[in-house]
């Protein structure tokens, strides 16, 4: 590995992978053959290199982490500062072109942790959310949502054949063009709403957020009289979440519980929620902590109580090179992240715990928008995240992210999901 002046200012401490970059003679050879299928990836996709340009390669360094890590060295060059686009809808328009025609330089897989992993932290979420409260994506106003009852087949393991049963199907089509960025904390609320709505939460429900995924469905939660606890093993975010819900005013009927680890125990939380929502935890998690994630849904979820999981999904156009892109995502911000299909939800749900899903409902598109307005705050908000101690490298990161999530939900190859779930057997507690 080797350093050099353009990276002497990233602390090495920090982001290792970053403040160094592969070198050697054999590194070099990879590195020319890198640049060539790089250059002949953007030709393809119809990207400028030069004239107007969409990026602009400031360091052949950029072609030496492509060649040692593949898509991590894509993204890890552009925290460096080793590439740019002129602004981060260039940065998704790349990155859509690139996926769009295939481009996967070859690597290793990067390895997937079984960390649980802890909240994102609260003064982040408030540099880009609409509504200050929220990290989720919202739902707007327009787009008209459109409903089918298909019959899914039974995944539970054992012998003789299984029943198929039925499941509500509700697609939210694309949001008009009246929508743009001041829509975002509405639709943040309006999604909250439609979590509250989708739980059956009304007066007197104890509701169960977990893990600790921002206050606001909390506060609409509230607002319809019902209890809720919020749950997390990350105690600086509940203390974050704890100083929001007093401003909101809800705390009296909001309390926020810590967890040992996070998973809880028999003694931490009791069976008794008749509603538990859960926020882009799911896809998170590898595949044991999976298990013992939706173990422990089903734990806790009495009778006919109603739990809904919303979750990134991967689609049937998913690609290898999609696949292989998400690794700077595993690598640096959750290390267990491996999306899965609506079909391996129904399957983990059936054969891991005694919930079935009884409803989903897609919003790529909402979320796709969702994403875009959070990364134009975020844009807007560069220097306060600066002040909030959030170091140059990081900040490109967290643009990155927004924009292959924006790219791979205009691709098609992935969606968001929320799936309502509750007990095959409905005859109270398990």
């Amino acid at each position: 590995m080797a350093a050099h002046q353009h990276l002497s200012s990233i602390d090495a401490q920090a982001w290792p992978g970053i403040a160094t970059y592969p070198s050697g003679l054999i590194t070099a050879v990879r590195a020319r053959r890198a640049e060539a299928e790089f250059a002949k990836a953007c030709s393809n996709a119809g990207l400028s290199l030069e004239v107007e340009p969409d990026l602009v390669v400031h360091h052949d360094a950029l072609f030496a982490r492509i060649a040692h890590s593949g898509w991590l060295g894509v993204a890890e060059s552009y925290m460096a500062g080793e590439w740019s686009t002129p602004d981060s809808s260039t940065l998704v328009k790349v990155l859509t072109r690139l996926l769009g025609v295939g481009y996967n330089p070859a690597t290793n897989q990067v390895p997937l942790s079984e960390s649980f992993g802890g909240e994102l932290p609260g003064d982040l979420v408030n540099l880009y959310s609409g509504d200050g409260l929220s990290h989720h994506g919202g739902l707007f106003t327009s787009g008209v949502s459109t409903t089918v009852r298909e019959s899914w087949p039974s995944f539970t393991r054992g012998a003789g054949a299984k029943k198929p049963h039925f499941v509500d199907v509700t697609t939210v089509h694309e949001p008009d063009d009246t929508v743009d960025r001041e829509d975002l904390a509405d639709a943040q609320r309006r999604w909250a709403t439609e979590l509250c709505d989708l739980t059956k939460t009304n007066v007197g429900t104890h509701m169960l957020i977990y893990p600790a995924s921002g206050a606001q469905v909390a506060v609409q939660a509230a607002a319809r009289r019902a209890t809720v606890d919020i749950a997390s093993a990350d105690d600086a975010h509940l203390k974050f979440l704890n100083d929001q819900l007093v401003l909101e005013g809800v705390d009296d009927s909001v309390a926020c519980l810590a967890l040992n680890e996070g998973i809880p125990n028999r003694t931490e939380l009791k069976s008794r929620y008749e509603a538990i929502v859960s926020i882009e935890k799911l896809e998170a998690l590898g595949p044991k902590q999976r298990q013992a994630f939706v173990e422990a849904l089903s734990r806790l979820l009495v009778g006919t109580g109603r739990a809904v999981l919303q979750s990134m999904v991967t689609t049937e156009t998913m690609s290898k090179a999609a696949y292989s892109a998400l690794q700077p995502l595993r690598a640096y911000i959750w290390p267990g992240m491996e999306l899965p299909s609506v079909e391996d939800v129904h399957k983990l749900l059936e054969r891991h715990s005694g919930l079935r899903v009884v409803e989903h409902l897609h919003l790529g598109t909402h979320y796709k928008a969702s994403l875009q307005y959070e990364r134009s705050f975020f844009d807007g908000r560069l220097r306060e995240a600066a002040a909030a101690g959030f170091d140059q490298v990081f900040r490109r990161l967290w643009t990155y992210q927004f924009a292959l999530r924006e790219a791979l939900l205009a691709l098609g190859m992935i969606d968001s999901v929320a799936f309502v779930a509750t007990h095959r057997h409905r005859g109270g507690r398990r």
